[in-house]
C-alpha cells in the first residue's frame, strides 16, 4: 500500500502546505461546478469561479502558462455564462439547451485555431518549450476554450470538447505531479459523459412532435 501511496503523492513532499490546501479546495469546487453544469444549475458559475481563480494563482506559481490562461479564460467566461444562463426568452423560460448552428461551428474552429496560435506564441515568448507537455498543453488549451464558450451559450456539443480535453488531462496532470488535479479530471470525464446524455435527453424532450 505504501508504494502505491508514494507513487501517487510523493511529489507533494516539496510543496508548501498552503499550495496543497488550495489545490484541494480548487478541486472540490471544480467538481461541484461540473456537477452543477450537468444538472443545468446556475451554481455552475459561482463554484467554477472559486475553483478557477485559485488555479490561476497556483498555475502561475508553477509556471504552467497555458493552464493558467485556461483558468483566466474560464473565470472571464463564467461571468458571461452566468449572464446568458439567467436571461429569459419569455416571462417564464430561461435560455434553453440547443445544438450549434453552422455559424457557431465556424466560430468554434476559429476560436480553436486562434487559441492554438496564441498559446504557442506565449510559450515561444517565454521560452517554455522545455517539455513535451507544453505541446499537449497548447492543444488542450484550445479544446477547453471552445468547450467553455459553447457551455456559456448552452450548446450540447460543449460536452464533447470537455470529454476529449478531460481524457487528455488525466495523464497530463499526473505527469506534471498534480495528482489531485489528475483525479479531478478523471471525475470530470465521467461526469461529462453523463452531462452529455442529460443535456441530450433535455433537448430531445423539448423537440416539437
Amino acid at each position: 500500500m505504501q508504494p502505491i501511496f508514494d507513487f501517487l503523492f510523493q511529489q507533494y513532499g516539496d510543496y508548501p502546505v498552503l499550495f496543497i490546501i488550495l489545490e484541494l479546495i480548487a478541486v472540490v469546487f471544480g467538481f461541484f461546478s461540473v456537477w452543477f453544469s450537468k444538472q443545468e444549475n446556475i451554481l455552475v458559475y459561482p463554484t467554477g469561479i472559486v475553483s478557477t481563480v485559485i488555479f490561476v494563482y497556483l498555475l502561475w506559481q508553477w509556471q504552467l502558462l497555458g493552464d493558467m490562461m485556461i483558468n483566466v479564460y474560464y473565470s472571464t467566461m463564467s461571468i458571461y455564462g452566468w449572464y446568458v444562463w439567467t436571461r429569459k426568452v419569455d416571462a417564464v423560460h430561461f435560455i434553453p439547451i440547443t445544438t450549434t448552428t453552422k455559424k457557431e461551428k465556424w466560430w468554434s474552429v476559429l476560436i480553436f485555431l486562434g487559441t492554438l496560435l496564441f498559446t504557442f506564441a506565449i510559450y515561444e515568448f517565454f521560452d517554455k518549450w522545455n517539455d513535451w507537455t507544453a505541446y499537449v498543453d497548447t492543444f488542450t488549451t484550445a479544446i477547453f476554450f471552445v468547450g467553455m464558450w459553447l457551455m456559456a451559450r448552452k450548446k450540447l456539443e460543449n460536452w464533447i470538447y470537455w470529454i476529449v480535453g478531460d481524457i487528455i488531462s488525466v495523464p497530463l496532470y499526473f505527469y506534471k505531479g498534480l495528482t489531485f488535479t489528475s483525479f479531478q479530471y478523471l471525475l470530470f470525464t465521467i461526469i461529462a459523459f453523463y452531462g452529455y446524455r442529460a443535456w441530450k435527453n433535455n433537448l430531445n424532450s423539448h423537440v416539437p412532435t
